[in-house]
């Protein structure tokens, strides 16, 4: 089962990111906004919160970010966000746990209708939940390094940066990360309504 944005879920008004392109030298809260949303709600998500959490998460993000806006390096501010990301994540997750909730909004997860069968819907809502069950089942850290690459397609230089560590600890990570990730899909092959195509 590949890491998709059709599988993870894409918030309709986030904005492209992952592209790499440079923060503009004068911050503004709304050019952190359009740049970087995407990319902060498709980690949150890929860390396990649901939908709903998600948004909500990437709203403290961006809200602590304006907070913080004559503190953040033009050229540090992806790394800033991600970082704050990676904190309200954990809060989040913590809160949840505390209040015994199940993070289970599947319901609301579903697909655009566009020309999905009930069938391709079903099997998407199925694929999900397994895919939020083997990310759960990864230690952070490689949950962390899978989500950027396999979702957001970064390169192990950008990830390393993210994570602030150096590129050989990254890839090293990375590449634990996809083997134990493989080994759990295998484990749960038999639950993957896509099958062959993992």
């Amino acid at each position: 089962m590949p890491l998709r944005d059709d599988v993870i879920g894409n918030p309709s008004k986030a904005s492209p990111s992952g592209t790499g392109q440079a923060v503009p030298s004068e911050l503004s809260i709304d050019s952190l906004v359009a740049q970087h949303y995407g990319f902060i709600w498709r980690v949150l998500r890929g860390l396990g919160l649901s939908r709903t959490d998600a948004e909500d998460a990437t709203q403290q993000v961006f809200m602590i970010a304006a907070r913080k806006l004559d503190q953040i390096d033009a050229d540090r501010a992806r790394a800033f966000l991600y970082g704050s990301a990676l904190r309200v994540a954990n809060n989040a997750r913590r809160g949840l746990r505390r209040r015994r909730e199940v993070l289970n909004d599947e319901t609301s997860d579903e697909p655009e209708p566009e020309a999905r069968g009930p069938e391709q819907m079903a099997q998407l809502v199925q694929a999900r939940r397994l895919l939020s069950q083997v990310l759960e089942r990864l230690p952070e850290k490689h949950r962390r390094v899978l989500v950027l690459a396999e979702i957001e397609q970064l390169e192990v230089p950008e990830i390393a940066a993210l994570e602030g560590v150096p590129v050989g600890t990254a890839a090293s990570r990375l590449r634990v990360a996809r083997e134990k990730f493989r080994a759990l899909l295998s484990a749960v092959r038999h639950q993957n309504p896509f099958g062959d195509e993992a």
